[in-house]
């Protein structure tokens, strides 16, 4: 009886392999037609995780908008999606847009020129950001202004000029790439994570008001997006708890899987997603249960770090 069983595992373990391939397959398939002719605007769409986002859709068949600051950055992104594109697969040329979201008296003429050439928006990706660390007695309150412009203010006006479109027809999508810090806030980063906490309450009430009109609100809050080619350094850990807390709540996660999971989020209409390792998800939680606890932590961190002399 005991030979018989050994040999029926490597078939359960095969079949198992193959139901897992299968199910991945269907997803995919799911995926791209989900997105398959929909028109969808990328904001940022030469950072990292735009340029991902960009790949990932444009592959699915999706007519992009692509915004930026930058074109030619814009113009090489929009060169690098039609080099790789399947001949085999329908695609479509992305639309290159110029689009400062820090400068709000754009923002509306960006949205009638997508309405004029598509006629609607069926999925908004809300992906720029604008980054700033320091303390916060040293950040003028010009900075504190742009920052909010960027994230907060730049955001929800594009929005509102494109949801009186999506409201009419009864359909769309508006994703929020969002960050950790719209849940709890760092130190010397107060002017980001007060724009981030402000972008995440308003998608949040947003998602109840339009859910009449069948329009979907989805916010993805990922740690730190971390670029291509930084992995985490080792360091000491255990020189002190907040270093290794820190450190572990630092770790940025891929860019490729951040834009994988922004389209799951489109397909499957999932209302928030919070994509970090156990150490973030473990702050968040936290600061919310044991608020004491998470408050003395980043205090204790503060503090040593005042406490090392800078080089230089």
């Amino acid at each position: 009886m005991g030979v018989p069983a050994v040999l029926m595992l490597p078939l359960v373990l095969l079949g198992i392999s193959g139901l897992l391939f299968v199910y991945q397959e269907v997803s995919n398939l799911w995926s791209k037609s989900a997105v398959q002719n929909k028109v969808v605007v990328i904001t940022d769409a030469i950072s990292g995780l735009g340029k991902e986002c960009a790949r990932v859709f444009h592959t699915s068949g999706a007519r992009l908008v692509l915004c930026g600051k930058n074109w030619e950055r814009l113009q090489s992104l929009h060169d690098a999606l039609i080099s790789v594109a399947d001949p085999s697969k329908q695609t479509f040329t992305p639309k290159l847009v110029l689009l400062d979201l820090s400068d709000i008296s754009c923002v509306q003429d960006v949205a009638k020129e997508v309405l004029d050439c598509y006629g609607c928006v069926d999925i908004l990706i809300n992906n720029a950001s604008m980054k700033v660390k320091g303390p916060a007695h040293k950040i003028s309150l010009e900075l504190d202004k742009k920052i909010m412009d960027a994230n907060y203010f730049g955001p929800i006006t594009l929005t509102k000029a494109l949801l009186p479109n999506m409201i009419s027809r009864r359909t769309g999508q508006i994703v929020l790439v969002n960050n950790i810090q719209g849940k709890l806030g760092i130190p010397f980063r107060t002017a980001y994570a007060a724009a981030k906490h402000a972008a995440l309450g308003f998608f949040d009430c947003l998602r109840a008001e339009v859910e009449e009109y069948d329009v979907i609100v989805s916010t993805v809050s990922p740690s730190f997006i971390r670029s291509y080619h930084v992995h985490p350094g080792q360091g000491n850990w255990e020189a002190s708890i907040w270093k290794f807390f820190f450190r572990r709540l630092t770790y940025g996660v891929h860019p490729v899987d951040v834009a994988e999971e922004v389209m799951r989020t489109v397909r499957r209409k999932k209302q928030e997603v919070f994509l970090a390792n156990p150490i973030p998800k473990a702050a968040v939680y936290l600061r919310t249960f044991f608020p004491e606890v998470f408050f003395a932590v980043v205090a204790c961190g503060v503090k040593e770090k005042l406490n090392v002399p800078e080089e230089g």
